[in-house]
């Protein structure tokens, strides 16, 4: 019989031989994913939610990795944009060429790739004059020496627009021409602190497109004013300050990257950065 010394050390052989298999077996399966051109990460989007403005142009990124550090022959590679509904295609680009022969009408003349960045491995379509009918998920599919993939980009749409800022005597109006949906305004004082002297009026259009004018009343000489427009897509946060006869602006925006609808709350007119990001227009009037 079998000491419990010789037990213990056959049973260690035993465990290190399944835990060399296993490895072996994970390798192995990785190996040949990488060897059929799907190797997870190929093909990837820097912003899978992107928002358009309506009537502006939008760019859906996508990118793929690149077999050499000198990048993809062009003439090697092929790319397709599909949006899901629609049978025809969005975009296709096919080893060098252009193929629009089965696009879908809503698309024509209003898309294209960069094609100078193709070879560097940027597969990101140019959408222009962004439309309603355009919000929806969209595929991007490549085809490379480097390997074969898709991913998808959920585009919505909204209308934004920095507000444009007036001062007669102790008022100060804020005007904005263009926002889908309709969002909410509030004014916050130098300290962030909601100001209840404000009325604000909004007007549609024939479109459905939100125009406002908030008017903040007693407002005081030199000091700064923040005026907050948020729907659950798009906040712009305004900061004017009143100085003699001149106001002075900033804006900036912020988007949600999030499919789930941010709170809308003023919290100091700050959104954490995991939810969103940000780019500054400044506005001097």
């Amino acid at each position: 019989m079998a000491s419990l010394g010789q037990i213990i050390f056959w049973g260690m052989i035993v465990m290190i031989f399944v835990a060399a298999g296993l490895i072996i077996l994970i390798l192995s399966v990785s190996f040949a994913v990488q060897g059929l051109g799907g190797s997870q990460g190929t093909v990837d989007s820097n912003n899978k939610w992107p928002i358009g403005n309506l009537g502006e142009d939008v760019i859906l990124s996508c990118k793929f990795k690149t077999s050499t550090n000198s990048g993809e022959s062009t003439s090697q590679v092929s790319i397709t944009w599909k949006k899901k509904g629609l049978s025809e295609v969005v975009y296709r680009y096919n080893k060098g060429a252009v193929q629009l022969t089965e696009q879908n009408p809503q698309f024509k003349d209003r898309t294209q790739l960069f094609s100078d960045a193709i070879g560097g491995g940027n597969a990101s379509m140019l959408l222009r004059n962004v439309k309603m009918k355009d919000e929806g998920v969209y595929y991007c599919s490549v085809n490379a020496p480097s390997g074969s993939g898709t991913d998808s980009v959920n585009l919505r749409v909204a209308a934004f627009s920095a507000p444009k800022f007036k001062w007669v005597n102790t008022t100060l109006t804020a005007e904005g021409e263009r926002w889908f949906p309709k969002p909410d305004v509030l004014w916050l004082d130098v300290n962030d602190n909601v100001l209840n002297e404000s009325e604000t009026s909004f007007f549609n259009n024939s479109a459905g497109i939100t125009r406002f004018i908030s008017s903040l009343q007693q407002i005081t000489l030199n000091d700064s004013y923040t005026c907050i427009i948020q729907n659950y897509l798009v906040k712009a946060v305004s900061r004017a300050t009143v100085k003699d006869i001149e106001i002075s602006t900033t804006t900036f925006f912020s988007f949600s990257t999030a499919a789930a609808p941010p709170i809308l709350l003023p919290q100091r007119h700050v959104l954490a950065a995991t939810t969103s990001f940000f780019f500054w227009i400044y506005q001097l009037t």
